[in-house]
């Protein structure tokens, strides 16, 4: 059974180091749409391709707050939640089952 336990530990340490890793993109993605960006920009395009698959969405559902888009902050209010919830569960699982 210890195998299972560690096969969870892992997978869930690359999942929580995955979405710590998002949470960032899209925290430094809305910083610069703050500012006026290059779109030509290999990083602007880097952070907008990984980024948008998951704000649009959420976009769509909640729409503008008085012409601020929030979909960043429910992002990573989500992934906070996800890392604090699940990854902890299923790391709390895999320590039983070592």
């Amino acid at each position: 059974m210890f195998v299972v336990g560690n096969l969870i530990g892992a997978v869930t340490e690359i999942a929580d180091l995955i979405l710590g890793a998002y949470m960032w993109l899209v925290i430094v993605a809305a910083l610069i749409s703050w500012v006026n960006p290059d779109p030509y920009n290999p990083i602007v395009k880097f952070l907008y391709l990984s980024t948008e698959p998951v704000l649009r969405p959420v976009r769509k559902k909640v729409g503008t707050l008085g012409g601020i888009d929030i979909s960043p902050m429910i992002v990573v209010l989500a992934i906070v939640f996800i890392r604090s919830f699940l990854v902890k569960s299923l790391m709390q699982a895999s320590h039983i089952l070592r």
